[in-house]
């Protein structure tokens, strides 16, 4: 059974840092990307940053470059997301996701969500 375990949300001040983790089981960890995914209330799902363990490529949004970092331990299968300079406006409830690609040409950032864990929520207050 394909799992994605997700934890390390919490409240905390604007400026501050949180780092999430991401605990992957029933599938090949080496053969996918793992990616991080923010909803905030009101808005549609994004993708924040994804990486694949095998080769530590990694790609991140627009919003988040300069600030978050990914990263993973292959052997504990977990995926990180150090976040830090925190914003009020990255409120919101964090996934995790096993990613895959879609064709011979896709980079990890153009990798695709097929499995989902469930939600960990960051609130940044002003």
């Amino acid at each position: 059974e394909v799992q994605l375990q997700a934890s390390g949300g919490g409240l905390v001040q604007a400026g501050e840092s949180l780092r999430l983790s991401c605990s992957a089981s029933g599938f090949s960890f080496a053969d996918y990307g793992i990616g991080w995914f923010r909803q905030a209330p009101g808005k549609e799902r994004e993708g924040v940053s994804h990486i694949t363990p095998i080769d530590g490529d990694t790609y991140y949004a627009d919003s988040v470059k300069g600030r978050f970092t990914i990263s993973s331990d292959n052997a504990k299968r977990t995926v990180y997301l150090q976040m830090r300079s925190l914003k009020p406006e990255d409120t919101a409830v964090y996934y995790c996701a096993a990613l895959g690609p879609n064709g011979p040409d896709d980079t990890v950032a153009t990798y695709r969500p097929w499995a989902w864990g469930q939600g960990t929520l960051v609130t940044v207050s002003s």
